[in-house]
């Protein structure tokens, strides 16, 4: 059975940065790169044309920037998935691209398998967050209110559930972890979005680092074992 390769697009307004990514995918077994464009609003369309399922979306562009593009594509198209590639980590860079519906956020300097691996995942629907942008991410978020976010707080299972996900495991891996099914996982993962009034997994997992759930120096062991 032949795998169907995850149809990726790169928007970018330096036509050197296209090319290069584009050779790099091209020798990946599992991606196929169907368009190329400038700006964001060449973005809008090809998305359009191709039915990509990966958008990598540089931030400062003419015309169009990444952010308003972001924020229309994850409108028009909710099955496409973002990934924020730039070499900004500001803070006023990298909160409004996760707020818009990014699903990620490399920088440009990172590693070529780094950013073949944040494909994948980013296609699976698992976020991915370098724990040196989560940090920053965190400072714009501001401190926890002291009023509970819901009148329906999570239950044990949810809190459970919300670990997990803070780590990047998809539903199923969740759903091997706690013996459950997929479906079941899937209901807890809405129902979590939904109690919190987050957009996304990428928001729930910096909600599960501000609340204490989850830590960034446990993900950065994990990453260096």
């Amino acid at each position: 059975m032949t795998i169907k390769p995850i149809r990726v697009i790169i928007v970018d307004d330096h036509t050197i940065v296209r090319k290069g990514i584009r050779a790099l995918l091209t020798e990946v077994e599992d991606i196929e790169v169907v368009g190329e464009a400038g700006d964001g609003q060449q973005a809008l369309h090809l998305v359009e044309a191709t039915r990509s399922d990966v958008i990598l979306m540089d931030l400062v562009m003419p015309n169009m920037d990444g952010i308003e593009a972001t924020q229309q594509i994850t409108a028009q198209h909710p099955d496409a998935r973002v990934l924020a590639l730039t070499s900004f980590a500001a803070d006023e860079k990298v909160f409004p691209a996760i707020k818009a519906g990014a699903m990620g956020y490399l920088l440009k300097d990172s590693e070529p398998n780094d950013l073949v691996k944040a494909i994948r995942q980013v296609h699976r629907g698992e976020p991915t967050l370098h724990p040196s942008i989560a940090r920053k991410v965190l400072h714009e978020l501001g401190r926890p209110s002291s009023q509970p976010q819901t009148t329906d707080p999570l239950t044990e299972r949810e809190v459970e559930v919300l670990r997990f996900v803070s780590k990047g495991l998809s539903n199923q891996e969740i759903a091997n972890e706690l013996t459950i099914a997929e479906v079941t996982v899937r209901t807890h993962v809405s129902n979590i979005l939904s109690k919190l009034h987050l957009a996304n997994r990428v928001q729930a997992t910096l909600y599960a680092l501000r609340e204490g759930l989850t830590s960034l120096e446990n993900d950065l062991d994990s990453e260096n074992s």
